[in-house]
């Protein structure tokens, strides 16, 4: 099965079994905060290309004009059915749109948003030659990333000096092994991670 195939089917397949998921959640969202059920934000994708990347929202309205990182599950930025969302990747969900459009796929180097990838140097930059993934091996390494900067003095000079070149690492670790067997190995660790 070639990984096109098995992108649309699965995320078709994922789409159909958690649309009563989708529907509960955008009422709790609805109910919980003002503002937009789902949250898009520009992100660079495959060759160097910006796209809509699609999230529950799981934050106050505007929240990003504070910063783009999130500190912990205590940042008050927040909702409350937006930390459930978070702790379990929930927030995650509407990516299955993504992945139909073509925009990303189940497994790939996780998209960054253009203010962090104009700091990456010519080797980084190869992570922009495959498109990018819901979930990938630094996504298992970095699970707790919003909690470890929120107990840093500085979040944003920790992720670009310390968790950002680390990430970026492993991603080039997944484009020169990548494979289908790779792929489904991070899927069934990404789920257990989060389980």
């Amino acid at each position: 099965m070639s990984k096109k195939i098995f992108d649309i089917a699965f995320s078709l397949l994922g789409l159909i079994l958690f649309s009563p998921l989708f529907l509960i959640f955008s009422i709790l969202i609805t109910i919980d905060s003002k503002g937009e059920i789902f949250f898009k934000q520009i992100r660079v994708g495959k060759n160097n290309k910006d796209f809509y990347l699609y999230k529950f929202r799981s934050m106050c309205n505007n929240a990003y004009k504070q910063g783009l990182l999130t500190v912990g599950l205590k940042d008050d930025r927040i909702t409350y059915i937006g930390r459930f969302l978070r702790k379990y990747k929930l927030d995650e969900l509407p990516q299955l749109l993504n992945i139909i459009r073509g925009d990303m796929s189940f497994v790939g180097p996780r998209p960054e948003v253009r203010k962090y990838v104009e700091l990456y140097n010519d080797k980084q930059k190869k992570v922009l030659s495959v498109k990018p993934g819901l979930t990938d091996f630094a996504s298992i390494e970095f699970i707790n990333e919003n909690e470890i900067l929120g107990k840093t003095f500085n979040p944003e000079k920790v992720y670009i000096k310390e968790i950002m070149p680390a990430k970026l690492e492993l991603n080039l670790k997944y484009i020169a092994e990548k494979n289908f067997a790779t792929d489904l190995k991070i899927i069934f660790k990404t789920i257990l991670k989060i389980l």
